[in-house]
C-alpha cells in the first residue's frame, strides 16, 4: 500500500510538473505570436515610405520620406502616454464608467495603463507581465498606421509641424476612441448595436482617411492641379515603381496587422482556454484568415484592372480588397471574399474621381482607399453577416450583426475621423501652421525644409498634363 500511494503522489507531482511546463510553454507563444507581429506591421512602414517617396515628385521625396518617419516616432510615446489609456477609458462613452466586462472606465484604466505610480508595472520590465507589453506594441503599432495612412492624403504642401500635431491627434486620440467604442468588448456600439469590425475596416481605415478629408479641405489642392474651370491636371510622382512596390509592402505588413486581431488561447486574459478567437470573442483560425486574404487581394487586383488597367489602382485595388472585407474576415467564406474585394476594385477609381471632381487633391487616393472602401466594408458585413453573433455570451444574450448596426457604426467611424481632422486642421490653418509658403512648395520642399536632396544630379520633375 505504501508502495503504491508512493508511486500515485510521484505521478501527481509528475503531472503537475508537466502542466506549470505547458503554461509556460502556452505563455511563451502568446508572447512570441504578438510579438512577431510588430515587425511585420513595421514593414507597412516601408511601404508607406515607399509609396509616399514614390508619389511625390523629386523636389518633395525626401520632405514626405521624413514626414512619413516623424509620424511613426511621434506616435509611439504619445500612445504611450495617453492613447493606451483613451482605450481602456472610454469605451462606456464619456461616463468613463465600467462595462459588463469589467475591463474598462477609467479607474480601470489608470490602474493599468499609465507610466507612472502603481500602474507603471503593466508598462515596463516586469517579469510576471508576459501579455502587456507585446499589445501595447502591436496596438501602437496600430496608432502609426493611421497616421500614415493621412500622412499620404496631404504630401508636397503641409508643414511638418503641423502634420505631427494631426498624427498625434489621429493616432494617439481619435481612432483609439473608435477602437474603445468599437473594438472592445465594453464598446457601447457593441454591446448596443451589434458593431463588428474585426480587420478594423471602419475603426483604422476609414477613421484615418475622413480625418485625411477633414484636414484636405482646409489645407487646399497642390499648385497646378485644377485649372480656372475647376478641371484637374495630373501630377505624376516621380517614381512609379517604388510606389507600386511600397503599396506590395503594405500587404505584406497587412498579414502581421490581421495577425495582431486574433487573441490567442490558454491565457488568463483569453477568451477561451482552447480556441482563438477575435477581439469580441467569436471564433477566428489563422486557416480561415489565410483563405480570406488572398481571395481578397485577388479580387481587388482583378476589379481596378479590369476598369482601369493602371498598375497604381491595381495595387491600391489590392489594399482595398483586403480592406473591404477586414471587418468579416472571421466569417466570410473565401467566395464572399472575393467577391466584395472584386467590388471595391470596381468602384475604387470611380469614387476617387468623385472626390477629385469636388476639388479635393488626395494625392494618393488614401481617402477613397482607406475611407471610403474601409466604409463599404463595415456596412457590407451587414448586409452578408447578419444575425451571426457580434461578440461572444449567453446564448441569446450576445448582441447579434444587423445591417443597421453596422450602418450606425459606420456613421460613427465617419465622424470620429472627419470632426476632429476638420476641427485641428482648421485652428492650425488660423494659427499659420497648416500649409508650407507658395514659394517653398514652386522651389520644393526637399530645397526649403530638408537638409538633403533625394536626386541631386538629376533633371527637373515631370510636367503637370491634363487628366485624362
Amino acid at each position: 500500500m505504501e508502495e503504491q500511494i508512493a508511486a500515485l503522489v510521484a505521478k501527481v507531482a509528475e503531472l503537475e510538473a508537466a502542466s506549470v511546463g505547458a503554461k509556460i510553454t502556452n505563455a511563451m507563444f502568446a508572447e512570441t505570436f504578438y510579438y512577431l507581429t510588430i515587425p511585420l506591421m513595421i514593414i507597412i512602414h516601408a511601404g508607406f515610405l515607399a509609396y509616399e517617396m514614390g508619389a511625390s515628385r523629386m523636389k518633395n521625396v525626401l520632405s514626405s520620406g521624413v514626414k512619413n518617419i516623424l509620424a511613426f516616432a511621434f506616435m509611439i510615446p504619445t500612445f504611450y502616454f495617453f492613447g493606451w489609456w483613451v482605450y481602456w477609458g472610454f469605451p462606456t462613452g464619456l461616463t468613463f464608467s465600467e462595462g459588463p466586462a469589467g475591463i474598462s472606465g477609467a479607474a480601470y484604466a489608470s490602474s493599468i495603463a499609465l507610466g507612472w505610480g502603481e500602474s507603471a508595472q503593466f508598462m515596463g520590465p516586469n517579469i510576471a507581465d508576459q501579455a502587456s507589453g507585446v499589445f501595447f506594441g502591436a496596438f501602437a503599432l496600430f496608432a502609426a498606421t493611421t497616421a500614415s495612412i493621412m500622412s499620404g492624403a496631404v504630401i508636397e504642401r503641409i508643414q511638418t509641424v503641423g502634420f505631427i500635431v494631426l498624427a498625434i491627434v489621429l493616432g494617439s486620440f481619435a481612432w483609439v476612441v473608435a477602437a474603445a467604442w468599437g473594438w472592445h468588448a465594453d464598446g457601447w456600439l457593441v454591446t448596443k448595436f451589434g458593431v463588428h469590425d474585426f480587420g478594423a475596416a471602419g475603426l483604422v481605415h476609414a477613421v484615418a482617411g475622413f480625418f485625411a478629408l477633414g484636414v484636405l479641405i482646409n489645407l487646399g489642392p497642390r499648385i497646378g492641379k485644377f485649372n480656372a474651370d475647376g478641371s484637374a491636371n495630373h501630377i505624376p510622382g516621380h517614381n512609379m515603381p517604388l510606389t507600386v512596390t511600397g503599396l506590395m509592402l503594405i500587404i505584406v505588413g497587412f498579414w502581421g496587422f490581421l495577425m495582431a486581431c486574433v487573441i490567442v488561447p490558454g491565457e488568463a486574459w483569453s477568451w477561451f482556454a482552447d480556441k482563438p478567437s477575435t477581439i469580441y470573442g467569436t471564433p477566428i483560425t489563422l486557416s480561415a484568415l489565410s483563405f480570406n486574404i488572398l481571395m481578397a487581394i485577388a479580387g481587388g487586383i482583378i476589379g481596378a484592372w479590369l476598369l482601369t488597367r493602371d498598375p497604381f489602382w491595381m495595387m491600391s485595388g489590392a489594399l482595398a480588397g483586403i480592406i473591404s472585407v477586414a471587418s468579416g474576415l472571421d466569417i466570410y467564406f473565401p467566395a464572399h471574399a472575393f467577391l466584395i474585394a472584386f467590388s471595391a476594385g470596381l468602384i475604387l477609381k470611380p469614387c476617387a474621381d468623385w472626390l477629385e471632381r469636388r476639388g479635393i487633391d488626395d494625392a494618393v487616393g488614401a481617402v477613397t482607399v482607406h475611407g471610403t472602401i474601409g466604409l463599404y466594408g463595415v456596412v457590407m458585413l451587414g448586409v452578408w453577416a447578419s444575425g451571426y453573433p457580434a461578440l461572444q455570451g449567453a446564448a441569446g444574450d450576445a448582441p447579434t450583426i444587423s445591417l443597421m448596426g453596422q450602418i450606425i457604426g459606420a456613421v460613427v467611424f465617419f465622424l470620429c475621423g472627419f470632426v476632429p481632422g476638420y476641427i485641428v486642421s482648421y485652428i492650425l490653418k488660423m494659427l499659420g501652421m497648416l500649409r508650407i509658403p507658395k514659394g517653398a512648395e514652386l522651389a520644393g520642399m526637399d530645397h526649403v525644409k530638408v537638409p538633403a536632396e533625394g536626386y541631386p544630379e538629376w533633371g527637373a520633375d515631370a510636367p503637370i498634363t491634363p487628366a485624362e
